[in-house]
């Protein structure tokens, strides 16, 4: 996204709501060390809001894609779970990896907020469906070489990632040969526009091919408060087979015509002239490492 006077950066869709302190925003350089510490006390502060908001529309134990409302039920992009070990990364309420385990799988979640976690821990005591869950990063999974058959996630946790070379990487040593990695993220020719769900969202205003990280600062502390990290679709096939993985699905979910929830910048005003999510399958070649 291109940081000129006549042109504001505006933020990136994957949050859907205001932070809660007055910020600055920047287009720069941001590490994984900054970018974890930003995001994990970002989405800390933010889970009350995010399951009281969005709790109903994802099930405690259901498994959504997107925004678009499309499910794991009707993608069937994971293949069979019922006996596998599985991961989610950025796993939040747990919703998808309780979804896992009540199709038969053996999901375990891994989160970096702490609150999240707790609200995953009410949902398996309401719901009587447990997940295991672990507090940690996409960078350093704390498991085994070769633990599990399929690693996935479910919206928003890879673009708030820096070292995503290290994450695709840890994802490829964690998962067994033939194992199969699935993540969905804000589609990246969403960069181009302004995070608006209206008509103002609709006209391209910033460069596809800008890769500068967009930084919010708390304006009272100048801590950074935010970060989110933009790839290119180009960027994303070249991190998938640079791991010896390969893509078998690239889906792009329709906005559903009678969808009428407004969820951050997605809307139907938007998603019906282009996609809002894209969705990677990909399965783990003997190359892998």
């Amino acid at each position: 996204m291109s940081s000129s006077p006549a042109t504001p950066p505006v933020a990136p869709d994957s949050r859907d709501h205001t932070p809660s302190a007055p910020v600055r925003v920047e287009r720069r350089g941001a590490g994984e060390d900054e970018s974890r510490r930003a995001n994990s006390a970002d989405w800390d502060r933010y889970a009350d809001e995010y399951q009281a908001t969005h709790g109903e529309f994802l099930g405690d134990c259901g498994f959504v894609w997107g925004p678009e409302g499309l499910t794991e039920d009707v993608a069937s992009i994971l293949g069979p779970v019922a006996d596998r070990d599985v991961l989610e990364v950025g796993s939040g309420g747990g919703q998808c990896s309780r979804w896992v385990r009540v199709h038969g799988g053996r999901s375990i979640g891994l989160d970096v907020s702490h609150r999240q976690l707790q609200h995953s821990r009410r949902i398996d005591e309401n719901t009587g469906v447990v997940v295991p869950t672990v507090r940690a990063t996409a960078t350093a999974l704390p498991f085994a070489d070769a633990s599990f058959d399929i690693v996935f996630s479910s919206f928003g946790a890879l673009q708030f990632v820096a070292d995503i070379d290290v994450a695709v990487a840890e994802t490829a040593r964690v998962l067994r040969p033939g194992g199969r990695f699935v993540f969905s993220i804000t589609h990246p020719t969403r960069w181009m526009f302004p995070d608006d769900p209206g008509e103002p969202g609709l006209t391209m205003s910033q460069s596809y091919w800008d890769r500068t990280p967009y930084v919010e600062v708390d304006d009272a502390t100048g801590e950074v408060a935010y970060v989110e990290h933009h790839r290119t679709l180009g960027d994303w096939v070249a991190l998938l087979a640079g791991n010896g993985f390969v893509i078998t699905d690239l889906l792009e979910p329709e906005w559903p015509e009678h969808h009428d929830r407004v969820w951050g910048g997605w809307s139907r005003t938007r998603g019906r002239f282009g996609p809002g999510t894209a969705i990677f399958g990909s399965v783990l070649g003997s190359t892998g490492r």
